[in-house]
């Protein structure tokens, strides 16, 4: 045990615990001090601290090996919300657990990167092809995409597509798909755009009849920002973040209310009370933390492991990108936190769990395997 800690990434984890101490402190800064938010996430950290070393000491392969269970679980955990999930804030997405609230999208996430990782490694590098290979895979993300964008979780959905996409891109595909699935996505947003325009008062009836109104708020406010919709959460955002200019308003200093600060909408927190310097420094941490992952990427001889890191690089790429994003006016307000940061027990415990696979890859890669079999 003594020998696979030594070979952790330590630099990762000094980074991850800088992480916890800023999140920390822009928690304790939120509007939601007096429920001990702060106090919970450090808690949560250090369950998290636990599950990142425990995976790290578990040896990955046996997660591949499993891959099919796993996405089955997977899938059931989503199935089962229908008649046990909790409702917040109009998606169908928890379970009570009583001591913390579970969100298994979070934990599909995980689930449908080792299951992509498997089926790519059975190409063992080959060019990926249509028949065998894409559908096979597209079939994967597209059920629980299906489950979870009805319950309804965009945030969680959009994550599952990016996962497919990063992963496709590393394992050998065509460029003549890429630049058809290019020709056709491009096809496809356009034609969205220009149906949604066409029969915009129709869509937003059948959204509001069936609890999903604020898709439509949401949408508008980016599209058609001068008709109106639903811009105070980002308006908000936008002007906490800009009145901090270069060394920002100082800790505690905030002053502009903006919705969920302690948790979807942290970052904005950070550019008001630490300006254009902090929010950079904390962007900093993020793209050390990433060329660190993508280093032990590099370093990976075992090609599984390389695609779980992959699919692992690319889900908190977009979650920082889509976060940052829509709160200067960019992107879509969405659902999903900052990795690390925002507050969110079932969200951070998968995220330490993501960084744990990864440190089990860069310590087992070259370990004997336990069965004779090609896992």
């Amino acid at each position: 045990m003594l020998e696979k800690l030594k070979k952790l990434d330590w630099a990762v984890i000094f980074i991850l615990f800088c992480l916890m101490v800023i999140g920390t402190l822009l928690i304790n800064s939120s509007n939601k001090p007096a429920a001990n938010y702060d106090t919970r996430h450090i808690i949560f950290f250090c369950l998290g601290f636990a599950v990142m070393i425990f995976f790290s000491l578990f040896d990955y392969r046996v997660l591949i090996k499993g891959a099919y269970y796993l996405y089955g679980f997977g899938i059931l955990l989503l199935i089962g919300l229908i008649f046990f999930g909790i409702k917040l804030n109009g998606a169908k997405s928890w379970y009570d657990l009583q001591f913390i609230l579970f969100q298994p999208a979070e934990l599909v996430k995980i689930i449908l990167i080792i299951m992509i990782a498997y089926l790519l490694k059975k190409r063992d590098g080959e060019v990926l092809t249509l028949v065998d290979d894409l559908i096979p895979i597209g079939l994967a993300v597209l059920v629980p995409f299906i489950i979870v964008i009805l319950q309804p979780d965009l945030g969680n959905a959009i994550i599952y597509i990016v996962i497919f996409i990063g992963m496709l891109w590393i394992g050998n595909l065509k460029y003549t798909y890429v630049l058809i699935s290019i020709l056709l996505i491009s096809i496809i947003a356009f034609a969205s755009f220009y149906l949604y325009q066409t029969f915009h008062e129709e869509i937003v009836v059948f959204l509001d009849e069936n609890e999903k109104g604020h898709w439509s708020k949401r949408i508008d406010a980016i599209l058609f920002p001068e008709a109106g919709g639903d811009r105070y959460h980002q308006d908000q955002a936008i002007m906490a973040i800009g009145s901090g200019g270069l060394l920002g308003e100082g800790y505690n200093q905030g002053i502009v209310t903006v919705p969920y600060d302690y948790s979807d909408s942290i970052f904005a927190i950070v550019g008001e009370e630490f300006g254009f310097i902090g929010s950079s420094l904390l962007l900093l941490l993020y793209f050390l933390l990433i060329y660190r992952l993508i280093l032990i990427a590099i370093q990976t001889t075992d090609r599984a492991g390389a695609y779980i890191i992959v699919g692992i690089t690319s889900m908190f790429i977009f979650q920082v990108f889509e976060n940052v994003g829509m709160l200067i006016g960019i992107m879509p307000l969405t659902g999903i936190t900052l990795p690390f940061i925002s507050y969110g027990g079932t969200s951070l415990l998968i995220n330490m769990m993501s960084i744990g696979i990864v440190m089990s890859i860069k310590v087992h890669q070259e370990s004997p395997w336990m069965y004779d079999d090609e896992y």
